[in-house]
């Protein structure tokens, strides 16, 4: 090969290798990556599917797995506007309508929440979800017939489901009626796929309730000491002070 043709096959391969280490820079993760990631921490994971997001807006796991990831940093807004991009690419992606739903509950602005939630209630209409979360958006935009419709119509697909039941249990919480909230929470807590936040719920209320015993073994059996102490501190503060459960927003009690 002449001189001038070697130094034309170098320079051809010098010009294709940023394009190529582009390309695979830009092939998503696999199965096995995004698998491992999803174990890690919210951080780690908000970063990581931030770069799939940002290789394909398409992708329908980076879509909804962004969203939900910043939600559990407490970057409610940010979520917001992750699921709102997504939704741009991907309006029909039930999982994305969802933590849309989620984020503007969580950053106190429901009333934007409730088209994305409707929307998938209508896209999968078997799904409890959308319904459980549409109560949730109902109760704080003061539709509380439409939140009790939404929340029948969920339980009547998925009967007494405990996260259902914990999200009826929030607004009379907030609103001083421990009984009611009571009544849901100990529904939920019934469940065998009750989780530990129903159990919490159900011994703040019972705490603010004056059943400080039941709401104490409770908290021990679920919780390192320390933990078990914070949260009886709490209780016991708000008991004293009268101020009840109102120092709570929903995203912190769902």
């Amino acid at each position: 090969m002449s001189r001038t043709l070697l130094l034309a096959a170098t320079a051809l391969t010098l010009l294709a290798t940023p394009a190529l280490a582009q390309q695979q820079t830009a092939a998503p993760a696999t199965a096995e990556v995004r698998a491992s990631y999803e174990r890690m921490d919210p951080l780690s994971r908000s970063l990581f599917w931030s770069q799939e997001f940002e290789k394909n807006p398409a992708d329908p796991e980076a879509g909804a797995a962004l969203p939900r990831s910043l939600r559990e940093l407490g970057r409610h807004q940010e979520a917001a506007e992750a699921a709102e991009r997504a939704l741009v690419v991907q309006p029909d992606n039930v999982e994305v309508l969802l933590e849309a739903g989620r984020a503007h509950i969580a950053r106190g602005q429901a009333f934007y929440g409730i088209a994305p939630l409707e929307r998938a209630a209508r896209l999968a209409p078997r799904d409890w979800r959308p319904h459980s979360l549409l109560g949730v958006a109902y109760e704080q935009t003061r539709r509380p017939e439409d939140a009790a419709a939404a929340w029948a119509q969920g339980l009547a697909l998925s009967p007494e489901n405990p996260a259902i039941l914990t999200n009826m249990a929030m607004g009379p919480m907030m609103a001083g009626d421990l009984v009611t909230a009571e009544d849901y929470l100990r529904r939920a807590a019934a469940h065998p796929e009750a989780g530990l936040k129903v159990r919490q719920n159900l011994a703040l209320v019972l705490g603010l309730k004056g059943e400080l015993g039941e709401a104490e073994r409770m908290l021990r059996r679920d919780l390192p000491p320390e933990m078990a102490d914070a949260n009886l501190a709490w209780i016991r503060q708000r008991s004293a002070d009268g101020t009840g459960a109102g120092g709570r927003t929903w995203s912190s009690l769902q």
